[in-house]
This record gives structure tokens, sequence and C-alpha cells, in this order.
């Protein structure tokens, strides 16, 4: 059998508006509940699986690769809703995108703090653009 990635946990303060935050924002299928968990499922069927927490979250990155057209309606959402958004993953560059292998990045943070990335070309497949 290949091996895929299925699934990852992320923390959340209120699982279920977090799931529907991350599939409103990237244009996925509402979250589905399973256990304790809120489930966005991507296009290759990956899951990122929500759940509630009263303790410390951890601050996590999720990165996604996304066509032109997804990207484009993902950052007007994020203008949209005036979220803060940065070229960097150290978020030295606000209210920057990148052009890294010859494609657009930028990232943008969940409710909990955890930082979503959307990439329209795969990191190493075009040249570094700093």
């Amino acid at each position: 059998m290949a091996i895929h990635f299925n699934h990852t946990i992320l923390l959340a303060r209120d699982s279920k508006a977090s799931a529907d935050f991350l599939a409103d924002m990237l244009g996925l299928p509402a979250p589905r509940r399973w256990g304790p968990f809120y489930m966005v499922t991507t296009d290759n069927d990956a899951n990122l699986d929500y759940m509630d927490t009263e303790g410390e979250i951890v601050r996590q990155h999720y990165a996604f690769l996304v066509g032109d057209g997804e990207f484009e309606a993902i950052f007007n959402r994020i203008r949209e809703r005036n979220l803060r958004y940065w070229a960097d993953p150290g978020q030295r560059k606000p209210s920057e995108t990148n052009d890294h292998d010859s494609g657009r990045g930028v990232y943008f943070e969940d409710p909990n703090g955890h930082l979503v990335e959307i990439i329209t070309r795969p990191y190493g497949s075009g040249g570094w653009n700093p």
C-alpha cells in the first residue's frame, strides 16, 4: 500500500467555529462531526481534525497547495474579512504576499493562532525568490 497523509489534530477553543472558519476560508465542504472532532477534508482526502481544549494551544503551521483561481478567491476572503496576513512565516512582512517558486503565497492565522499558508507552487519547484 502507498503511504498517504491521512489526518492531523488541531487544538481549538471552539472546534466547530474553527473548523467552519478553515472550511469557509479555503472554500471546502462544511466540516463533519466524528467523535470529539470537527473534520475539515481537503480535496486529496486529508483531514484536519479540530478538537476542543481548555489547555494551552501550541501554535502550528498548515500549508495548502492551491490553484491560481483558488488563491485569488481565498486571498479575497482574507481581505474581505480584514484579516492580517504576511508574506513570510515569521510574520515580518505584513500586508504582503510572496512569489516563491514563481508562484504566489500568503500566511494568515486561524482563530486559535495556527498559521495557515496558501501557495500556488510547491516549494522547490521553481527557484527561491526571497
